[in-house]
């Protein structure tokens, strides 16, 4: 009879554990997707974009083909500013 009653208490223990298990994961799950609810949000956009990129794209090729001396300069343009930003990015202090 004794060795009945330490088997339902040990299982009534298990269950608990599990339980707990469940509860951690639960609240370990919420927290993941809180953490990187800004990148689905940036991931979402970038899809919902994917057809208007293929057609900036195809059209930006068309164009360098016509003009390849304009599409350069403009590159160049565009390269130059990126870096000025990234600059000062780095130099500016971090709030």
């Amino acid at each position: 009879m004794s060795s009945k009653l330490e088997r339902e208490a040990r299982i009534h223990a298990l269950l608990g554990d599990i339980q707990q298990q469940r509860l951690d994961l639960s609240a370990g799950r919420r927290d993941f997707l809180q953490s990187t609810a800004q990148y689905d949000r940036g991931w979402l956009t970038f899809l919902s974009m994917r057809r208007y990129l293929a057609i900036g794209s195809s059209a930006l090729a068309i164009w360098s083909v016509r003009s390849p001396n304009k599409f350069m300069r403009l590159l160049k343009r565009g390269f130059g500013a990126w870096s000025t930003w990234r600059m000062l990015k780095a130099a500016l202090p971090q709030r």
